[in-house]
Order: structure tokens, then C-alpha cells, then sequence
């Protein structure tokens, strides 16, 4: 009996999991042989395009000398891609979480540990971008890292998957603007590339999931994942800027973070983003009372 929601007939299990394997087994990227890791940066480019930059278009951003801006995107940038090591690191978890009790010999179970080696290689390549940079990386706060610890211990699989379309649609977005520019650094736009022809078919599996969950889980799960993916979403938007870019960059923080929290660029950015995803969550009904207030809180949402 084929099941539907408020987007249409859901895929079968099966046969979704066989097409990302076979995706996977035409368009997956080894990062060590596919980028040239020995080649120098390359002089006046940005690693990170400006108009992503935290900073770009608020006053503080037009005082600053083009050496600084082009020094804050590059610790931004490197500062996003440790934000997408810790998250892939709880992506991975939440994934073993959900087929620890599925049948092992199932393509849906094979997928998902395709999806795994696919982020133990992005945290890989993540890393040593950062360290190719000269920059030291940018953990969370512990407030954030202990909150993480949380989730990954008490999340429903349906909030599995919202946490996972969170991280990764927004960065996403952002990738997608990356990899055909060429303002920016060969390689930057090489490590962006590989993560976006990969993440597709990790927002494909995490979205045709979530909507089979919000169809099957019971309503006190329903619940529960509105109220916590709502909260997660206000902890990444806090935590996609980490403040010590500032400091770093030579600049004064607090000056710093009210300009952006007052950058109407900024908060469209962000809600730009999100938009494609809070759509998405919005149809299949997780956008719901006190969750929808959360991410209305978050900014990601309009």
C-alpha cells in the first residue's frame, strides 16, 4: 500500500537507498587525489566570498582595509569548516543511532554507512583546509559541544533528520555560491565542490526519511521533535559565527557581533539559507506551535 503525505506518494525505502548507491558509486570523490594540496594559495583571492562574510555591508566592514576583510573571510572560512567537522561528527552518531536496530543486509542500512565513510572523508578534507590555512581551528562553545552531547543521546529519528537537513542545507547553500567562483581560492572551490555533489544525496536520503517518519512516528515523538529541532536551530544560527574570528581578525568583538546581530544583509543571508529547508519542513508539518516560535527565534525563518 503506497503511503502519502502533503508532498505526495513516499518513495520506497528500498529503492531510494539503491539509487543513492548507485549515485554514490559514480560521483564520490577521494579528496586526497582529487585536489592539488601542494599548490600555493594564490595571491589577492578570497577564501570565503565576500558577500558571505559575517561582516560585509555593515560599517564596521567599510572602515575595514581590504588585507583585513580578505584575513576575516579567511577565518571565517576556516572557522565553518570546523563547524562542519563537529557536525558531521554528530551526523555520524545519529546514523548508527538509526540503523543499529534495522536489518543489517538492507540497501537503506548500506546507504546510510556509504553516507558515513562519505563525512569521515568531508571531516577529513575540512580539517586539512584549516590547516593548509595557517588557522588554528574554532571549536564551539562548551555550552554548545555539551548541548550536542545531549541531542546525540536523546534524539528521535525524526529529529535526527531535522538536525541533519539543519547542518546541512544552509552550509549548502552557501557551497553552492562557493565552488563556480572564481574570486575564490582553487581549492576552497574544489572542497566546496566535492561536498555539495556528495551532500545531495545525503539531503535526499535525510529528507525522504523525515517525511516517512512524520507519517509513522506517534504523536508524542511528533511533538517532542518540534520543540528540539526548533531549539537546534537556535544553537546553530548562534553558533555558525564563532566570535573569535574577530578578536583574531584585530577587531573589537563585541562591536563586532552587534553589527552583525543588526545586519539586515546578514539576516537575509541566513534566511535565504534556510528558506529551501524551512519550506520543506514547513509542508510536511514540523513548523508547529512552540517549535515554530523557536525558529522564528533562530532568525532562519521569516
Amino acid at each position: 500500500m503506497t503511503t502519502f503525505d502533503t508532498l505526495g506518494a513516499l518513495k520506497d525505502r528500498e529503492a531510494t537507498a539503491r539509487r543513492l548507491l548507485e549515485a554514490s558509486a559514480k560521483h564520490s570523490f577521494d579528496p586526497d587525489k582529487e585536489l592539488d594540496w601542494d599548490a600555493p594559495w594564490e595571491d589577492g583571492k578570497w577564501f570565503w566570498p565576500p558577500e558571505l562574510v559575517s561582516l560585509y555591508d555593515t560599517p564596521m566592514w567599510r572602515r575595514m582595509p581590504e588585507e583585513q576583510r580578505h584575513l576575516l573571510a579567511r577565518l571565517e572560512g576556516a572557522a565553518l569548516a570546523s563547524l562542519g567537522i563537529w557536525f558531521e561528527i554528530i551526523l555520524m552518531q545519529l546514523l548508527t543511532r538509526h540503523i543499529y536496530d534495522k536489518k543489517l543486509t538492507s540497501d537503506h542500512v548500506r546507504y546510510a554507512l556509504t553516507e558515513i565513510a562519505d563525512e569521515c572523508r568531508h571531516s577529513m578534507m575540512f580539517a586539512r583546509v584549516v590547516k593548509k590555512a595557517g588557522v588554528e581551528p574554532y571549536p564551539v562553545s562548551r555550552l554548545h559541544h555539551n548541548l550536542a552531547r545531549v541531542l546525540k543521546t536523546v534524539s528521535t529519528t525524526p529529529g535526527s533528520f531535522t538536525a541533519t537537513l539543519l547542518g546541512e542545507e544552509i552550509l549548502d547553500w552557501m557551497q553552492r555560491l562557493v565552488f563556480p567562483d572564481e574570486r575564490v581560492q582553487t581549492l576552497v572551490r574544489g572542497v566546496t565542490r566535492i561536498h555539495v555533489v556528495e551532500e545531495a544525496r545525503h539531503v535526499r536520503y535525510a529528507r525522504e526519511e523525515l517525511r516517512r517518519q512524520m507519517k509513522t512516528a506517534p504523536r508524542w515523538e511528533l511533538e517532542l521533535t518540534r520543540i528540539t529541532s526548533g531549539e537546534a536551530a537556535r544553537v546553530f544560527s548562534v553558533a555558525f559565527v564563532n566570535p573569535r574570528v574577530y578578536t583574531d581578525a584585530g577587531l573589537d568583538r563585541s562591536e563586532a557581533l552587534a553589527q552583525v546581530r543588526a545586519s539586515a544583509h546578514r539576516r537575509e543571508v541566513m534566511r535565504t539559507g534556510a528558506k529551501r529547508l524551512t519550506d520543506f519542513l514547513d509542508e510536511i508539518g514540523l513548523l508547529r506551535g512552540a517549535g515554530r516560535r523557536l525558529w522564528r527565534s533562530s532568525g532562519l525563518l521569516g
